[in-house]
C-alpha cells in the first residue's frame, strides 16, 4: 500500500500535511511521520513508545489481542513442540527452517564454538566470589571482543554471522561459568557429544568428581523455555540491542547492552517476582485472601505473572509451559511441590474470578516458568541468566537484520524539554 497517506491536521494552524501509510505482511499500518518535524517544526511523545514502530522487521510478529506469536510466520505453538532450540536458532538467523544437512551442519558448528578463550577464566576469577551472575554475563559478554577481534566489521556479512553464531554458542558457557563462579566450584568445559541444551545442564551441574548425566525431561523443559524466550519482538532489550547498534557498535557490546536491559525486574526479572508473590501467599489457604489484596487499589500487594504489556488475551506460551510444568514435576517425583499447588489454585481463580477475566489478567509465561526452573535445580539468581542465554538468538538475529539494512540510521529519539530556559552565568561572589 505504498500509495496510501494519511493526513494529519494542525488545528492551531489549520495546516495539513500527508504522510505515507506504511503497511506489513499483518498487523496494524503505521503513518511514516519522519519528515514530520521538518515539515512542521513539531514532534511527537509517545512514552514507552507504545503506539511507535521503531522499525521494519519480518522476524517476529506478535497480536497480543488473539494471543498469537509467529517466528518467521510459523506459530509458536507448532515449533515450541515440534522443533530443537538450534532449528529454531536457525529459523530466526536466516528466516526459513532448515533441511536436514543445514541443520546438521549449524549444530555442529555451533557446538565447535561453544569453547571460551583460556584466558577469560583470569577474568571470571577477578570477580567477587558473591557477584551477582548476571553482573558477570554482562562483563564477560562485553569483554568477547577483546578475545575475538578477528571478525569485528560490522560491515562484514560475514564477519557479522561469525560473531553471531560465537555468541549463540558461547554463552551458555559463560553462564554456566557464572554460576560456578558464585558457588565455588570449577568450571566445567563443554562437551561435543552433547545437545545444546543438554550440554549447558551438564556446565551447569556437572563436577570433575562426578559425571552429570541430564535426564530427558530436564533437557525437554529447557529446550521449550529457550524456544519460548528466543524472541519476542521489540522488547526493552531486544530495543536497545538495536539501539546500541545502530550506532556501529561491535555485536558483543550489543549484545552486552541488551543484558543489562533484561536484568531490570520490570523485564526478565518477572519469574522471580512470582516466586516472591508464591512464598508470601504461603499456603493454598491463604489464596483468597490474597486475591482479594490483589483487587484492593489501596493495598500494594500485587499479583505477579498474570497480565501482560502487550498480550491483551491468554499468553499463548502459557498455554504450552504449563503443560511442561506438570510433567516436570511429576518426573522429578515433586507431585506434591506446595509452590505449583499454589501456583495452580491461583491460576484456578483468576480465570474465574469476574474481575481477573474482565481485565484479561491471565497467566503469563513467566507464571510457570521459575517453577519449572526451581524443579530442575537452578538457582533463583540464574532465572534471569537462563532468560538471556535464550533470547542472545534473538537479539543477534535482530542486529544482524538491523545491519544489513541499507536504510539503517543511528537511533536518535527526541525530547520535550522542561528545564530552565538560556540563562547568564553568574560569578560564585554574585549567586
Amino acid at each position: 500500500m505504498a500509495n496510501q497517506t494519511i493526513t494529519i491536521t494542525n488545528n492551531v494552524t489549520g495546516e495539513s500535511i500527508d504522510f505515507p501509510l506504511r503497511s506489513g505482511s499483518v498487523g496494524p499500518s503505521a503513518a511514516d511521520i519522519s519528515s514530520l518535524y521538518k515539515e512542521s517544526g513539531i514532534f511527537t511523545y509517545d512514552p514507552g513508545f507504545m503506539s511507535t514502530a521503531s522499525c521494519h522487521s519480518a522476524i517476529t510478529y506478535i497480536d497480543g489481542e488473539d494471543g498469537i506469536l509467529l517466528y518467521r510466520g510459523y506459530p509458536i505453538e507448532q515449533l515450541a513442540t515440534k522443533a530443537s532450540f538450534l532449528e529454531v536458532a536457525y529459523l530466526l538467523l536466516y528466516g526459513e527452517l532448515p533441511v536436514e544437512t543445514e541443520l546438521v551442519g549449524f549444530e555442529k558448528l555451533i557446538t565447535r564454538h561453544t569453547m571460551l578463550n583460556e584466558n577469560l577464566k583470569d577474568f571470571l576469577n577477578g570477580f567477587h566470589y558473591d557477584a551477582h551472575p548476571m553482573a558477570i554475563l554482562i562483563g564477560v559478554v562485553g569483554s568477547l571482543s577483546a578475545f575475538y577481534h578477528d571478525s569485528l566489521s560490522v560491515n562484514d556479512a560475514r564477519h557479522r554471522e561469525i560473531s553471531a553464531h560465537r555468541l549463540i554458542a558461547k554463552l551458555p558457557t559463560i553462564a554456566a561459568a557464572a554460576y560456578k563462579h558464585s558457588i565455588g566450584e570449577p568450571i566445567m568445559y563443554p562437551r561435543n557429544d552433547l545437545r545444546y541444551c543438554a550440554n549447558f545442564l551438564h556446565m551447569m551441574f556437572a563436577t570433575p568428581c562426578e559425571v552429570y548425566k541430564p535426564t530427558l525431561i530436564a533437557e525437554k523443559a529447557m529446550n521449550l523455555l529457550f524456544i519460548l524466550h528466543a524472541d519476542h519482538e521489540q522488547n526493552a532489550s531486544t530495543s536497545t540491542v538495536r539501539l546500541a547498534g545502530s550506532s556501529g557498535a561491535n555485536p558483543f557490546a550489543c549484545v552486552a547492552a541488551g543484558i543489562a536491559s533484561l536484568w531490570g525486574p520490570a523485564h526478565g526479572g518477572a519469574n522471580e517476582a512470582v516466586l516472591d508473590m508464591l512464598h508470601e501467599i504461603g499456603d493454598v489457604k491463604n489464596v483468597q485472601r490474597y486475591m482479594e489484596k490483589a483487587k484492593d487499589k489501596d493495598d500494594p500487594f500485587r499479583l505477579m505473572g498474570f497480565g501482560h504489556r502487550v498480550y491483551k488475551n491468554y499468553d499463548p506460551r502459557a498455554k504450552i509451559i504449563r503443560e511442561v510444568c506438570h510433567q516436570v514435576l511429576e518426573e522429578l517425583a515433586d507431585t506434591n511441590n506446595p509452590l505449583f499447588e499454589l501456583a495452580m489454585k491461583l491460576e484456578e481463580i483468576a480465570l474465574s474470578d469476574d474481575y481477573f477475566v474482565e481485565r484479561k489478567l491471565y497467566p503469563n509465561v513467566d507464571f510457570y516458568s521459575g517453577i519449572i526452573y526451581q524443579a530442575l535445580g537452578i538457582p533463583r539468581n540464574m532465572f534471569t541468566v537462563m532468560f538471556a542465554v535464550a533470547r542472545t538468538v534473538g537479539w543477534v538475529s535482530h542486529w544482524m537484520e538491523m545491519m544489513s539494512d541499507p536504510n539503517n540510521r543511528i537511533g536518535r529519539p527526541r525530547q520535550i524539554y522542561h528545564g530552565p530556559t538560556q540563562r547568564d552565568y553568574l560569578p560564585i561572589s554574585k549567586r
